[in-house]
């Protein structure tokens, strides 16, 4: 597995992210195979939230990371979603969910500390202390956000004494904002709207890794593009490649997300274990400019 650096965190990471959402009702004989498959192949980074299945995705990773030493993988989770309710960036709940998370994942501390999704009512000085605290008592080694546009980053980062690593934000051949405005600039078009106020820029000038999630999603969470008869001519290209190259169609839609410049590290969301292995032989894919345009255009993008 080809490594990236995590921002400016010092971390060497795996270029391809797990994403541990779905295996929450997964019997804990499938999410004992689920992590191996991901550790054989390298990919030691492993993503969660206290939210996903109600903190039993990190009950059932707690248990098959008791199977490994510690310092094998790395562990990242977010906090600050309360369902049926918003979300809370508080200090005391930042500090409830971090002591929640590592007693059901079964450790000490966590590599990385997400806040999830932007709270309107954040107060930047208070997320900063509860931070300080986590840092200072070894819980969390490193912190980021996701889903949050250049301004919101750079009104917190003003109170972090600490550098935001990662921005988790959805990105994938069915879902192109953060580059089609940048495509598209200063065109009277859909395209050209900039929805997101430059995040993909802002992140590479402040050297902070973008974790595209669910990139095989279109929609929100409205299912995968990947075999499905909505999206004929984009699987069409993805078939054509997937000859070339000698991979799978999923391999081809991550390669896509690899090929580009900014060093991303995009987040799997499959508990299948073949696409899983799929996702990870993409880093040993390098698409050309013509096979990357051209799945571009296939996704139903029209260049200028």
């Amino acid at each position: 597995m080809v490594s990236i650096p995590l921002g400016t965190s010092g971390l060497t990471v795996p270029t391809i992210g797990v994403g541990c959402m779905r295996i929450a009702d997964l019997p804990q004989a499938q999410v004992d195979a689920f992590v191996d498959t991901a550790i054989e192949h390298g990919a030691n980074f492993f993503d969660h939230a206290d939210c996903y299945g109600a903190g039993k995705s990190e009950e059932r990773f707690g248990l098959a990371l008791k199977r490994y030493d510690r310092e094998q993988v790395f562990i990242q989770t977010k906090c600050g979603i309360v369902p049926g309710v918003g979300f809370d960036f508080s200090k005391d709940h930042i500090l409830r969910s971090v002591d929640g998370s590592l007693k059901r994942l079964q450790t000490d501390y966590l590599d990385v500390l997400l806040l999830h999704r932007p709270d309107a009512l954040v107060e930047p000085d208070e997320v900063a202390e509860a931070f300080e605290q986590l840092r200072a008592s070894g819980k969390v080694r490193h912190f980021g956000v996701s889903n949050q546009n250049p301004y919101q980053m750079a009104l917190l980062q003003k109170s972090l004494s600490m550098p935001l690593v990662v921005n988790q934000l959805q990105f994938g051949l069915m879902h192109t904002p953060m580059i089609d405005s940048g495509i598209h600039v200063n065109m009277k078009d859909d395209a050209g709207i900039n929805r997101d106020g430059g995040v993909l820029d802002y992140c590479r000038l402040h050297d902070i890794t973008v974790q595209p999630w669910s990139p095989m999603q279109f929609g929100f969470f409205e299912g995968c593009f990947v075999d499905n008869d909505r999206f004929p001519a984009l699987n069409a290209e993805l078939t054509r490649l997937a000859e070339v190259y000698g991979v799978s169609k999923t391999t081809i839609a991550v390669a896509w997300i690899l090929r580009h410049p900014a060093k991303m590290q995009p987040i799997t969301g499959t508990t299948n274990l073949t696409r899983l292995a799929d996702s990870f032989r993409a880093a040993d894919i390098r698409l050309t400019r013509e096979d990357w345009y051209a799945l571009y255009k296939a996704a139903g993008n029209v260049l200028p």
